[in-house]
């Protein structure tokens, strides 16, 4: 079979999204790869349906759950995410060659979970009588990844550990609300998402700690210069300190989020 690099590269580049989420999940984890090859990305980077419209994060304002419309809207933002994580997860193999083997691979079974995530969510959404591309949506995940395309450090330390990591704050109350209002199955797949997105972000963490390391870098410093650099969005609390543990952030960094 063709690379495994090149492979993420097609996967990032399809347009439908459940082809996408299809092939992310097919992908023989064992298969060839060359980490060393340089690999011409081409056009269509992401590839994308024609639908959801692409709007501000302003211009979203909350539904009130306890209505159908309001909770597909809130489950359509989750799997709007879920998508963009299969991209980010795409891109972050093909796009930065030089890493260990392992690293890879790493990432390929992340893309792999978040198309799973994006397929139950789907159908989550088509079984309340609704499907994605329903609502608008913002693109701010995939602008970070266009900001750090040019430095993997930069990538892994305001993706996963950034971006992603705010799910593991958020996951909860939103799993809370959901449940409150009557959808079960809505809980029940936050929950899957919550325990495998842990992992995703102790990945983000284990390769960012490891690049800091072979550079020389402080990695709580060197996040706050990054972060600084790139505009990334402040982050704010309440935080889910548990889950953060468990991703593999330490207690220095801990302290750092409540610092100003």
């Amino acid at each position: 079979m063709t690379d495994l690099r090149r492979e993420a590269l097609a996967i990032l580049q399809e347009r439908d999204p459940d082809t996408k989420a299809k092939r992310a999940r097919a992908l023989p984890l064992d298969g060839p790869l060359d980490p060393a090859a340089f690999i011409e990305p081409g056009p269509g980077i992401p590839g994308r349906p024609e639908r959801p419209l692409l709007v501000t994060p302003m211009s979203l304002k909350p539904r009130p759950t306890h209505t159908v419309e309001g909770r597909a809207a809130l489950i359509h933002a989750l799997t709007h995410i879920e998508l963009n994580a299969i991209n980010l997860a795409a891109d972050v193999v093909w796009r930065f060659a030089g890493m260990p083997d392992r690293f890879y691979r790493q990432w390929l079974t992340v893309a792999a979970e978040e198309a799973l995530h994006f397929q139950l969510l789907r159908a989550h959404l088509r079984g309340m009588g609704f499907d994605y591309g329903d609502f608008p949506a913002h693109n701010g995940l995939w602008e970070m990844a266009e900001k750090t395309q040019g430095d993997l450090l930069a990538r892994l330390a305001l993706v996963p550990r950034t971006l992603e990591a705010r799910g593991l704050d958020a996951s909860p109350p939103i799993r809370a609300k959901l449940v409150a209002a009557g959808d079960r199955r809505a809980g029940e797949i936050l929950d899957i998402i919550l325990r495998d997105e842990i992992g995703h972000v102790a990945v983000g963490n284990q390769w960012y700690r490891a690049l800091c390391t072979e550079r020389g870098l402080d990695p709580v410093h060197t996040y706050a210069e990054l972060a600084l650099r790139h505009g990334a969005p402040r982050l704010r609390g309440p935080f889910n300190l548990q889950a953060r543990r468990a991703a593999g952030f330490a207690e220095d960094e801990l302290a750092a989020l409540a610092g100003p």
